[in-house]
């Protein structure tokens, strides 16, 4: 198993967020975590990826605890797409992403071989982001600037991609050409992807099981035809919803709050 958290716990300071979350998942999964806002979903990522250090359990990478190894190693293995991150001055969408390549090198060597130019390559190949390559990041669209940013985690060549809320502040249009990229890597590379998505519907849609959290705690995990059960998304989201079959699999419609 690529990742597995067993009894993960922890927080920001001495206030608990995430308590006793046992999850674990196989190579070429995709992982959605939802729930309602303040569940811990982002927390989570956090703990998984040492952004936060638990204040209980571990988090395995290839069975062995994240906190023992060195952040190189964690790098070279694991990425994370954040939900806001920062937008450097000055760096094009190349240089963006070479710093992707920043783990996999020796500490005395400051320019990319022929493989790091060769991962560089493939990464902004795969986003589509060839005709971009020398602009400035800051010149992008929101949707640009989102692959950009998955580009600089792909040039990683991790065997887990971490994504919190990477469909936020996207249109629909560039929300579905992002998962799909994503669903494309997570078949042809066998990508293992956890992500954190407001948007239920479409973690149902592209997602191989769904996780979801409840005031810090794992609710209920499993394939989405076995957690979109009324009931459970009463409980979890406070909200009454109708079940539907549609072309792209089960879908959720919100019907009114739990109580109206």
């Amino acid at each position: 198993m690529p990742i597995e958290t067993q009894h993960l716990a922890g927080g920001y300071g001495t206030k608990p967020v995430v308590r006793d979350i046992n999850l674990a998942l196989q190579t070429g999964e995709w992982l959605s975590l939802v729930g309602a806002n303040g569940s811990g979903k982002s927390t989570f990522l956090k703990l998984l990826c040492r952004i936060l250090n638990p204040t209980g359990g571990v988090v395995l990478l290839d069975g062995k605890a994240v906190r023992d190894l060195p952040p190189n190693v964690v790098a070279q293995k694991m990425a994370i797409l954040p939900q806001q991150p920062t937008i450097p001055a000055g760096l094009s969408v190349y240089q963006l992403v070479s710093l992707g390549r920043t783990p996999h090198q020796p500490w005395w060597r400051w320019e990319l071989d022929a493989q790091d130019r060769q991962k560089v390559d493939e990464a902004i190949a795969q986003t589509r982001l060839e005709d971009h390559r020398d602009r400035l990041v800051t010149q992008l669209s929101g949707g640009e600037r989102q692959r950009a940013f998955l580009a600089l985690a792909l040039a990683q060549d991790p065997k887990v991609l971490l994504l919190d809320e990477p469909t936020t502040y996207l249109d629909i249009n560039y929300q579905l050409q992002l998962l799909e990229l994503l669903k494309r890597l997570n078949e042809e590379q066998k990508l293992t992807i956890i992500t954190v998505l407001h948007d239920i519907n479409l973690a149902a849609r592209y997602s191989d099981r769904l996780a979801l959290l409840k005031g810090g705690s794992l609710y209920t995990v499993g394939k989405p035809a076995e957690v979109l059960i009324p009931e459970t998304i009463a409980q979890v989201f406070g909200v009454r919803v109708a079940v539907i079959k549609t072309p792209v699999g089960l879908q959720i419609c919100p019907l009114a709050p739990v109580g109206l």
